[in-house]
């Protein structure tokens, strides 16, 4: 079977997951060098093991080197199987980072799937369920991917414990996607998530995004986890435009204040608002798996990030694309073609 070889130094968790991605559709296996070489853990952690066994199982992979802290692991994918499946990750890790590893293989798969996962849903390093249900779920809605998510149980660091659940139905093909214009605003939405915390604390965040943006305040917007598993909290904002919708998160952290919670996201929220690009920063290089799958589309963004760039060029191993960029006045141009 044809092999890849892939350096782990070049990039983290992201670029095992992609490489794991790409596997499961294309059928091609991978080897891959010093996992997250580069960073102060390096290795499989809980999460990246979690979603190995998770591509692995959907696919009755051959694997070599699945453990905690292998730094190599060689991956060789079988046919993928549509079906009920559950996977627990074990501590905080995120669960939203798994399913994005296995939903493009379960979308081209000949039959519906529902995946049941357990873990972090609502990571600062990580897109939270949210996130994923607000903004990217409905980005590829409109390349054809039927696919919904429910948020069960909210985990945060470090209790875990979340429980989210996806199903996505069979999508023989994708259709290119632009978003390259993002059309007038609609409508901002904000919302607070409070786990094992005061709801005053969400208060106090609803009241500065409202100051700043003029959303509603009312306390039906401020969700208090019961029973929390652990504290969490954060704050987050829809930004609905006629073409896109982008979603923002902003994490409460111990010896932050509310406000300064709310006033990041709000900075956040603002330069998104001034800067005309159409996708945000970390949908950015989420995109660019279904856009070569594809086999087109086109956005443009604010930051050119690492991650989308370490990522272009591991998808052009796998797939039949050419990615390229240009910088357009304030914002960046990305398209990929066949």
């Amino acid at each position: 079977m044809e092999m890849i070889e892939i350096d782990g130094t070049q990039g983290g968790g992201q670029l095992l997951r992609s490489a794991l991605s790409l596997s499961l559709c294309t059928g091609i296996g991978f080897a891959m060098q010093d996992i997250r070489g580069k960073r102060p853990r390096p290795g499989l952690m809980r999460q990246h093991l979690t979603a190995v066994n998770a591509a692995a199982r959907i696919s009755n992979a051959q694997v070599e080197g699945a453990a905690l802290g292998a730094t190599t692991l060689r991956f060789v994918p079988g046919i993928v199987q549509a079906g009920d499946y559950h996977f627990a990750i074990g501590s905080a890790g995120s669960a939203t980072l798994v399913l994005q590893t296995v939903l493009p293989a379960l979308w081209q798969a000949s039959a519906p799937s529902c995946v049941r996962l357990e873990g972090g849903t609502h990571n600062p390093m990580a897109p939270s369920a949210d996130f994923i249900s607000s903004c990217y779920l409905p980005a590829l809605a409109r390349m054809g991917v039927q696919a919904d998510l429910q948020l069960h149980v909210p985990g945060f660091h470090p209790a875990g414990g979340g429980v989210l659940e996806a199903t996505v139905q069979a999508c023989a093909q994708l259709q290119p996607l632009e978003l390259s214009v993002r059309g007038p605003l609609q409508a901002l939405e904000a919302q607070v998530l409070v786990s094992g915390l005061p709801a005053a604390i969400g208060q106090r965040e609803l009241d500065v995004l409202a100051k700043r943006f003029g959303v509603d305040a009312h306390p039906r917007h401020v969700r208090v986890v019961r029973p929390a598993l652990g504290p969490g909290n954060v704050a987050s904002v829809t930004v609905r435009h006629d073409q896109h919708v982008e979603h923002f998160d902003s994490h409460g952290e111990r010896g932050l204040a509310a406000e300064d919670v709310a006033r990041r996201l709000a900075d956040t929220v603002q330069a998104y608002l001034e800067g005309g690009a159409c996708v945000g920063e970390h949908l950015s290089d989420q995109l660019l798996l279904p856009m070569a799958l594809a086999g087109g589309g086109r956005f443009t963004t604010a930051t050119l990030s690492d991650h989308l760039r370490s990522n272009a060029r591991l998808i052009e191993k796998f797939l039949p694309v050419e990615f390229d960029w240009q910088q357009r006045g304030p914002h960046w141009e990305v398209w990929v073609s066949a």
